[in-house]
């Protein structure tokens, strides 16, 4: 039950943020707001996760999980509330600043609550199931947007009134804390975070190229192919192919890194995800190619994100898990920022298949980075 509850949660959380990305893009253009500051405004949100992280471990160690989802569900729905007021490009910005800080408290609560009461036999499962329901909420969000064609307001009274009603389901949940240990509790927020990238940074390394990559394919990846002289139809038609294969094999992954181990799992599918997107620089006169290189790739590296933070917690002790989530999280939002950006100042000095061919390079140094890398042993030393 309480997964469940949890894994709804996050749904909702992805339905919001899957619903603003466009909804705010489209009423900012209609009010007239030039593309790149259209652009930079979408950065809050994640200027906002960065803002936060460093805020939120203790916090969690000393009230627990339910208390942290309740007030980062609030402050979202809340900002929800809030947008249709005023029309006024600050006033957004720090609305959607909010909605970054709340979201992120929400996940990382959820994530590490997760990870936390998960059995090692079946967390792969479990964490897939929460990459799932967000993934789903994500792509039905754009589908509320459509509704400001009705009134404005609409869509954020709507995601509003849903997040209201995912709210007042986690008062059902009995709280629980992270697991402490004397050593843990004496150390500085710092040292656990160095002790965690130690132990876990191949796995860290995976959110980050998830955030890179999600940011690339929908904010980088309609220029290149219009510059490729792709259709906006074609475009429409190819870019939910990589989401369609994510959602689709979200679960099956998750389950396959319990039975086949993480680590042989993650290999294989961030080296077929590599080949998948150098593949598509040979189909950029055929949608259809390009449609199914993309939902190979979102088949294999679609979940990246939730098996990374399962790699990870396969590698920490409990008692660094709050400080890997947050790592996580940050990580996922750099990447995020870093895609657009960097792909961006790429394609502008060489098209040919450059889009393809960083992605591919990214997933390919990830690939070297697993298959190579013998992750040092933690369990016995971190908690002494």
């Amino acid at each position: 039950m309480r997964l469940w509850i949890l894994v709804s949660i996050v749904s909702i959380s992805g339905l919001s943020q899957g619903m603003l990305l466009p909804l705010l893009s489209i009423i900012m253009e209609k009010h007239g707001f030039s593309s790149s500051v259209n652009g930079m405004h979408a950065t809050a949100m994640y200027i906002g996760v960065l803002l936060i992280s460093p805020f939120l471990e203790k916090p969690l160690r000393k009230y627990g999980y339910r208390p942290m989802i309740m007030l980062g569900g609030f402050i979202v729905l809340l900002s929800l509330l809030l947008f249709p007021l005023w029309h006024s490009f600050l006033f957004w910005f720090v609305l959607r600043l909010f909605i970054g800080i709340g979201d992120h408290m929400l996940h990382f609560a959820t994530q590490t609550w997760i990870t936390d009461f998960s059995p090692t036999q079946r967390r792969g499962r479990n964490l897939s199931l929460y990459g799932l329901f967000f993934g789903i909420g994500f792509a039905v969000g754009p589908m509320l947007a459509s509704l400001v064609e009705i009134h404005e307001a609409l869509p954020f009274l709507l995601s509003s009134l849903l997040s209201f009603a995912g709210w007042l389901t986690v008062f059902s949940l009995k709280n629980a804390h992270p697991e402490v240990n004397d050593a843990s509790e004496k150390s500085s927020g710092l040292r656990r975070f160095t002790q965690t990238w130690k132990y876990a940074w191949t796995a860290l390394s995976l959110p980050f190229a998830y955030g890179f990559l999600e940011a690339a394919i929908h904010g980088i990846f309609p220029v290149y192919a219009l510059r490729e002289h792709i259709s906006v139809e074609h475009i429409s038609f190819i870019l939910p192919a990589f989401s369609i294969g994510s959602i689709l094999f979200q679960l099956p992954l998750g389950i396959f890194s319990d039975r086949l181990g993480r680590k042989t799992v993650l290999i294989t599918a961030v080296l077929l995800g590599s080949l998948s997107f150098i593949s598509a620089q040979f189909f950029t006169n055929s949608p259809l190619g390009l449609f199914a290189c993309f939902f190979v790739a979102g088949m294999f590296v679609g979940s990246l994100f939730s098996l990374g933070i399962t790699y990870m917690a396969d590698l920490l002790p409990k008692t660094l898990l709050p400080a890997g989530n947050l790592l996580s999280g940050i990580l996922y939002s750099v990447g995020s920022m870093v895609g657009p950006f960097s792909l961006g100042v790429i394609i502008q000095y060489k098209q040919g298949g450059s889009f393809f061919v960083t992605v591919s390079t990214l997933l390919f140094l990830i690939f070297l980075i697993l298959a190579y890398n013998k992750p040092k042993e933690i369990r016995e030393t971190a908690d002494h």
